[in-house]
């Protein structure tokens, strides 16, 4: 088992991002959010991205903040309105931003399967909705079902409680949320966590994410 890459800022673990790719990016609401990354590809200036997450901003920091840059041409995410994503709003409704929205269930779903290799799986969920226009439709045992395709992401950007140096992965509480499942879904994955201890430090039985492809970054 390789260790994994570990450098000492949150700019240079995301120095490698290029215009146009997919950004999986962890967080339910504010839990979560890896906020000294988004900071950090900001700062770097990778445009025209892709982002996959369960809502589209909080207020003006974290993705609000990476929306108001203009550096995101479409979102993928289950939450676009809420109270506090104006910054969301503005964009979509001036056409500067394009939108796909996808149920929860299916969000985790569809990159589960991408981190599982499945090719596609069928879903209820949406059945006779505006989300399924222009997806297969099956019946199996007299329930329908719509055809639903992996969400891959070319880097993941979460955070987690702590890391070892091997790259094993702890959460806090629901810190925890995608964070899993996306570093399963994309070719490259970016940790941000508050503290990096030796291998054999933690409890086997605690660890949800084992050594990806990844490169961590401690606060």
């Amino acid at each position: 088992m390789s260790r994994a890459e570990i450098v000492e800022s949150a700019d240079a673990a995301v120095a490698g991002i290029e215009d146009g790719s997919t950004v999986l990016v962890g967080g339910f609401g504010l839990a979560g959010m890896p906020f000294d990354l988004i900071d950090a590809l900001i700062r770097q200036g990778a445009k025209d991205l892709t982002i996959v997450s369960n809502n589209a901003g909080n207020g003006e920091v974290g993705l609000a903040a990476l929306l108001a840059a203009g550096r995101v041409r479409k979102v993928l995410c289950s939450f676009p309105r809420q109270a506090d994503s104006w910054v969301f709003d503005g964009l979509y409704r001036e056409g500067k931003i394009e939108l796909e929205v996808v149920p929860q269930g299916n969000l985790a779903e569809r990159m589960r399967a991408a981190g599982a290799g499945i090719g596609a799986f069928y879903c209820p969920t949406a059945v006779g909705t505006p989300l399924a226009e222009g997806k297969e439709e099956r019946e199996i045992d007299g329930r329908k079902y719509l055809l639903e395709y992996p969400i891959r992401g070319d880097y993941a950007l979460i955070g987690a409680h702590v890391a070892d140096a091997l790259g094993n992965l702890v959460y806090r509480k629901t810190a925890r949320n995608f964070g899993p499942v996306m570093a399963t879904a994309a070719t490259t994955t970016i940790v941000q966590v508050d503290q990096v201890v030796e291998p054999g430090t933690l409890d086997p039985e605690a660890v949800v994410t084992p050594p990806s492809t990844s490169t961590g970054s401690s606060r």
